[in-house]
């Protein structure tokens, strides 16, 4: 997978996210997949089988998926994922990391 750098496109702002669960850690440095973790955790008590669309890492300055910006007020990840159906947003110590995750029901029809 390649990351791309999130300063190409529309800087992120708290008021661009729908549904967000705020998730604090203690101080200190906080790696990406230990946020992903208690991304992944938060976003099962909220939906039914949770399924990751997209996420962004301020201090890496990256995201995923990696799409070209699309609309001019918010980040094309951002777009991809709300377009997509992101009815849970987890938001990890701010706008650190912030991760967007859809219910999946396997037995909705």
């Amino acid at each position: 997978m390649t990351l791309a750098p999130a300063k190409r496109c529309i800087p992120l702002h708290r008021s661009m996210l729908e549904n967000v669960v705020d998730v604090i850690h203690r101080p200190g440095h906080l790696s990406f997949d230990e946020a992903r973790r208690m991304a992944d955790r938060e976003a099962a008590k909220r939906a039914i089988h949770p399924m990751l669309l997209a996420w962004y890492d301020h201090a890496r300055g990256v995201f995923s998926p990696n799409v070209e910006c699309c609309e001019s007020t918010r980040p094309a990840w951002l777009v991809y994922a709300q377009s997509r159906g992101a009815d849970v947003t987890i938001a990890v110590n701010g706008l650190d990391y912030v991760f967007l995750y859809r219910s999946t029901d396997p037995d909705a029809h």
